[in-house]
């Protein structure tokens, strides 16, 4: 038959087949519909992908969703693309056997050479945010404007994470299309449009560490004032949570060191150096880590009480399945706004041991040592901080010439 929209029109209205009844278009070679006993109408091409070789049959959408001129081009499409060797039926196949996005992410999370701590945030990242939005589709498939717009929600509520996500995405990609996931070059989050992130630069000034330093000792003594419904686990007093040692140690620490909050949280006995002063961390965020302590840190680490192999202790301490401490949310939050700075996040407590070192005249170079930054340019957001050489060498030039000019 003519394949138009008429025919078809009139072969669907057609009492309903017994078997799958097959129509041909005269003109265009291997394009046709077919209709079966359930009366469902679809499109389909058929082509030889090399000369002598078996027919193969793809199909191309249900009649009524996709129009017959539109059909008609699609078939051409495939029957061209045939000619040329290029079987789409296959490409078909290949894509709906190919995992989906999140098995290529998992994938990527379980390959070697990763940090757990690197690990475990892709994994609450693939969770939250890469897999309600993309999971399911076969990885083959994604587009860039499909995660373009899967970034563009995320952003909505986590512009920071977004971003997170996209990295992650892209890194499974590019590991994925050396391993034969995915065809060599495909990467559909690159060049997505990132979100703009601002570094924080919120320091503690001197009086807000007074006032730091006097709700440690409140919480550690007498115990912070709470609701009830602020702490399951600290022991209350007359309505005030006490904290121990450990914990309020855990923030001195932090503060005196410029660690990380995993370094110190992680920080096992046996990578204290006692007799040198020295933290031996055997895998931070930038690998191996040694932590030149000051006398005040060193004092805050001897005075903790040594309950398992961890410095800051949990409830596990000492067991055979002894963990370390995940964080510090709570006891922070609640130390932090008796101490009348609830804006300060914990890791704000790193950017302020810089910030004092800078601010006293010390070298970036050396306050990037001191911190473990892998990259001298990520020491370099201090730079404002440090006015004091700027200072000196204004005070020196200028005397000259006020000296010169008759100034005082």
């Amino acid at each position: 038959m003519k394949i138009t929209a008429e025919t078809v029109a009139e072969a669907m209205r057609a009492a309903t087949p017994n078997k799958t009844k097959f129509y041909f278009d005269d003109d265009l070679a291997g394009f046709g519909f077919y209709r079966t006993p359930g009366g469902t109408g679809t499109w389909f091409a058929e082509f030889r992908p090399v000369a002598g070789g078996s027919k193969k049959r793809l199909k191309l959408g249900r009649v009524g969703t996709l129009k017959a001129n539109e059909a008609r081009e699609a078939a051409r499409t495939a029957i061209a693309n045939a000619a040329l060797g290029r079987d789409l039926a296959k490409n078909r196949a290949d894509e709906r056997a190919s995992g989906t996005v999140k098995e290529l992410v998992e994938a990527y999370i379980a390959g070697k050479g990763m940090k757990e701590s690197t690990r475990a945030f892709y994994k609450i990242t693939l969770v939250k945010h890469v897999e309600p939005h993309m999971g399911a589709t076969k990885a083959v498939a994604l587009g860039r404007v499909d995660v373009q717009r899967a970034h563009d929600k995320m952003s909505k509520e986590a512009p920071y994470s977004a971003n997170r996500a996209m990295a992650l995405l892209s890194a499974a990609y590019g590991w994925g299309a050396k391993r034969g996931y995915v065809p060599e070059g495909m990467n559909p989050a690159s060049k997505i449009d990132r979100n703009k992130e601002e570094a924080r630069e919120r320091y503690l000034t001197t009086e807000e560490m007074a006032r730091l330093g006097d709700a440690l000792r409140e919480a550690e003594t007498i115990g912070i004032p709470h609701k009830a419904s602020e702490s399951k686990h600290a022991p209350k007093e007359k309505n005030r949570t006490i904290y121990g040692p450990h914990v309020t140690g855990a923030i001195r620490l932090l503060m005196l060191t410029g660690c990380r909050l995993r370094e110190i949280l992680n920080l096992r006995w046996d990578e204290y150096d006692q007799q040198r002063g020295l933290l031996r961390l055997p895998d931070s965020k930038t690998g191996r880590k040694t932590v030149v302590l000051s006398a005040a840190a060193q004092a805050e680490l001897d005075a903790l009480p040594r309950i398992g192999a961890y410095a800051i202790a949990t409830r596990s301490a000492g067991l055979p399945d002894e963990q370390p401490r995940t964080d510090l949310k709570k006891p922070w939050a609640a130390i932090s706004k008796r101490a009348g700075i609830s804006d300060v996040h914990i890791h704000d407590l790193r950017h302020t041991f810089a910030s004092v070192g800078a601010g006293d005249g010390m070298s970036l170079l050396t306050i990037g040592k001191l911190l473990g930054h892998a990259d001298a340019a990520t020491t370099q957001r201090y730079a404002h901080v440090d006015v004091n050489p700027a200072r000196a060498a204004a005070n020196a030039i200028a005397g000259q010439i006020a000296a010169a000019i008759g100034g005082k």
